[in-house]
């Protein structure tokens, strides 16, 4: 008896093109159902070849009975406005110029939601389709990415509230009753205004910075920094607004490899990183800045590293994890719960890194390594 030729009988040829003879890999060592997304392939006649393991948990879908039925049964979606998708898009007579379909959210018999992305696979640029590959996501993540934007809004939204209003205020009664005041009451209401102003101006700012760090935008302008001058700054900040010197405990070991870095950023780092230390944490804070050596494995980087601690609760066990999150708190004194999200941002930015544990007096202790960063024709 004659063999069997491939595709003349069982599973078509397609199929064994995409996952071998009883799904086995269609390249060495990969196999479909190690794909992380939903993968399903149909043949020039429509017929499902492909229906990998993602695809079925995704559709909640049987794919011993996906297997050879027409992509119509086997997958059948409809658009938001309840159009069978296949029927309205038509992909093996529609125009033999189209490559495929762009991901967009489909719905499944029952209302779930997927993300659906098509590729139309020609044996030339205008000739009929030889197969569809179709590749299939949960929503998942995209609502938790969305549910996050949501919530960055609300607090945003909630946090302006606040200063507008007494802008809004103060600058309405100045306006109205301006002969009532001393000239004390006024300069007292224009301060509270322009206070407020600049808290709008912050919000703002973490704002901008949030959306650059989330899409890889963040811009870092590279200048020598003195941050042993830039911490000394910072502490006579906090001193000038009636803290007491003795608040603070400044060391600074020499010689400091010297550092490139953007000035303005590295004065939001250690800003932030001070208030904390100031707001939520207790007793003395010490900020030490040292060299450190960054090491990439068979080789190493000169940098400088930078210790903020207090001697307050410090911060629990359980939350060491979600410190650099967005929206993380440590306590209930207000703040966005955005500064320490823009903070890791800004220092990875740099290519530098930034931990967080408990200091030697029980408080905070946050460490951040930046590299030297110079020029290449300074090296």
């Amino acid at each position: 008896m004659p063999a069997e030729a491939p595709g003349e009988a069982g599973e078509p040829r397609e199929a064994e093109a995409v996952h071998g003879p009883a799904h086995g890999p269609p390249l060495p060592g990969i196999d479909p159902d190690d794909l992380p997304d939903g993968l399903i392939v149909a043949d020039e006649t429509g017929r499902v070849v492909c229906f990998n393991a993602a695809a079925a948990r995704i559709t909640a879908t049987d794919r011993t009975a996906a297997l050879g039925a027409p992509l119509e049964r086997a997958l059948p979606l409809e658009d938001l406005k309840g159009r069978r998708w296949w029927t309205l898009t038509d992909p093996y007579g529609g125009l033999a110029t189209r490559t495929g379909q762009p991901e967009r959210n489909l719905l499944l018999p029952g209302g779930r939601e997927v993300l659906v992305s098509v590729r139309y696979v020609r044996d030339r640029p205008t000739g009929p389709v030889r197969r569809l590959v179709i590749c299939v996501r949960g929503t998942e993540a995209r609502r938790r990415t969305e549910l996050s934007h949501a919530e960055l809004i609300a607090t945003v939204a909630h946090e302006l509230r606040s200063p507008l209003t007494s802008v809004k205020g103060f600058t309405a009664t100045l306006l109205a009753k301006w002969e009532r005041f001393t000239d004390d009451q006024k300069r007292l209401m224009l301060e509270t205004v322009d206070a407020d102003a600049n808290r709008v101006t912050r919000l703002i700012a973490e704002l901008l910075d949030i959306s650059r760090i989330d899409s890889g935008r963040l811009e870092v302008r590279r200048q020598p920094v003195d941050i042993g001058a830039a911490v000394g700054r910072h502490v006579q900040s906090h001193t000038a607004s009636g803290l007491s010197p003795d608040r603070f405990l400044v060391r600074i070991e020499q010689p400091l490899p010297d550092l490139w870095a953007d000035p303005d950023k590295i004065d939001q780092v250690l800003g932030n990183l001070l208030e904390n230390a100031v707001r939520h944490g207790e007793g003395t804070v010490t900020i030490e800045v040292a060299p450190a050596v960054i090491d990439h494995g068979a080789e190493s980087e000169r940098g400088t590293a930078v210790t903020v601690c207090d001697e307050g609760p410090g911060i629990p066990e359980e939350s060491m994890q979600r410190v650099f999150t967005r929206f993380w708190r440590g306590s209930k004194r207000g703040g966005t719960g955005l500064g320490l999200y823009i903070v890791k941002g800004i220092v990875e930015a740099h290519g530098g890194t930034i931990t967080v544990g408990r200091g030697p007096g029980g408080g905070a202790r946050f460490r951040f390594i930046l590299p030297v960063g110079a020029p290449a024709y300074l090296s």
